[in-house]
């Protein structure tokens, strides 16, 4: 079962996990399991992604049960009305706060609608990101006899495919777990401490206002499974806001087990 963050009879909005993809991909054709198709046969309705999440990272995921209400959406989420906020996990430690303005060149896929507008030339994105919390481990990845992570989070203003992915990798601060844009030593270091499998990186957090009712909606996943268990591992749980912060002792759909790691 997905866990169902709200639901109306406009709107629903899951906590989908690492590794479900969002939609049927040409290609990932060997799939058989897509969160569109589980929410529709979970709650007995059509189902309509208001945005894209990748396979990787977990998080909101917003819906619309019919046609005209997706149009909406996807409205708001064009003109930027949506703020999301996701955390990660990456390598090295970056400034406080910073800006990530830089423009990526266009990623399809085969779900992209193409037509008079679509380009390959490179489109604006910018991100924010402030740093939440940093570590050095006693672990020799690359040429230096210790290894810096960090937890940022980062706020996209404009929803470029792989956005986040590529701005942090951008400024020399990959996601760890990132198989495409991060660096397989650091992501080797965490399965082998941590035991975590998956990329680091949530949507913790979707505002915007109701297309509809008019209501603000504030819908919040905080990290869970193996993102939690790095959390708590490396004793970050306190760093984040309150209201983003893990369940304690809480069952992980990911995993099937309690939150919780014990210290590295």
């Amino acid at each position: 079962m997905l866990p169902i963050l709200f639901r109306d009879e406009r709107l629903v909005a899951i906590h989908k996990p690492s590794g479900l993809l969002v939609h049927r991909s040409e290609i990932d054709r060997h799939e058989t399991r897509f969160a569109v198709q589980l929410l529709r046969d979970q709650i007995g309705r059509r189902v309509y992604p208001a945005h894209r999440l990748d396979r990787g990272t977990s998080g909101v995921l917003l819906f619309a049960l019919d046609k005209e209400t997706a149009r909406l959406l996807g409205a708001c989420f064009e003109r930027q009305e949506v703020t999301k906020t996701y955390l990660a996990v990456v390598r090295g430690h970056p400034p406080e706060t910073g800006r990530i303005d830089h423009a990526l060149s266009r990623r399809r896929d085969d779900a992209e609608w193409v037509g008079d507008r679509s380009s390959d030339e490179a489109q604006p994105a910018v991100s924010d990101f402030r740093r939440l919390a940093t570590c050095e481990l006693p672990h020799q990845v690359d040429r230096y006899p210790t290894s810096r992570y960090a937890l940022v989070e980062v706020t996209p203003h404009t929803g470029r495919r792989h956005q986040i992915r590529r701005h942090l990798k951008h400024i020399a601060h990959p996601i760890v777990g990132d198989a495409t844009f991060g660096k397989g030593r650091h992501n080797r270091l965490f399965q082998q401490l941590f035991g975590c499998h998956r990329m680091l990186l949530a949507c913790a957090r979707l505002q915007l206002i109701h297309p509809y009712s008019g209501a603000p909606l504030d819908l919040i996943a905080p990290p869970d499974g193996e993102f939690a268990s790095v959390l708590d591992a490396l004793g970050w749980r306190a760093a984040l806001p309150a209201e983003l912060r893990p369940k304690i002792a809480e069952t992980h759909p990911e995993s099937g087990t309690a939150g919780g790691f014990p210290p590295a």
